[in-house]
């Protein structure tokens, strides 16, 4: 290849601006990004849940793509936060080298950290392009993951109306 034909000649440029925004989620803090929360909810104490919130990601073992959708759901303590603040955790966690497994259970986790709700849900389900486009070659399948805390653990019921919206047609 001829690095200084037109095609290529910025290619090296491109590729730096591009990792730099692949992975702009080392730069951020997600438990920041959840601080400012609410508390008029008029006594509000039923699931909040945020659907289908499209994310990418890379694999850490391949850098190849992963590319999906998150569920998120708590049930608030007295305390909301703004829905946009979930997709940014979302986002922040997405955009650094992940397993989908880490993924799932970091939102979960910091979300209950910070906001300390009566219960947290968290489901993704992604594409992970190490295995569709290349190793096994196995396209349409995807990955799907969750983790429970709090009252979606211990509530069948709680856990069973929140997969329910997670299983609906929304995502496809």
């Amino acid at each position: 290849e001829d690095p200084d034909r037109d095609g290529l000649r910025e290619t090296p440029a491109r590729v730096a601006r591009a990792f730099q925004e692949y992975f702009c989620g080392y730069g951020q803090d997600p438990e920041q990004i959840l601080q400012k929360t609410f508390e008029e909810t008029d006594g509000y104490d039923e699931m909040v849940v945020l659907r289908g919130i499209p994310f990418q990601s890379h694999c850490e073992h391949h850098v190849a793509p992963i590319i999906g959708r998150a569920w998120v759901a708590y049930v608030p303590n007295a305390r909301v936060v703004g829905i946009s603040k979930l997709a940014r955790v979302v986002e922040a966690y997405a955009k650094r080298l992940q397993i989908q497994e880490r993924l799932t259970a970091q939102i979960a986790n910091t979300i209950e950290h910070v906001l300390k709700p009566k219960g947290i849900g968290v489901a993704i389900k992604a594409t992970h392009h190490c295995m569709t486009t290349r190793g096994i070659n196995k396209q349409g399948t995807d990955l799907v993951t969750s983790r429970m805390l709090g009252c979606f653990r211990e509530n069948p019921m709680t856990r069973q109306e929140f997969l329910s919206m997670v299983h609906s047609n929304h995502d496809q």
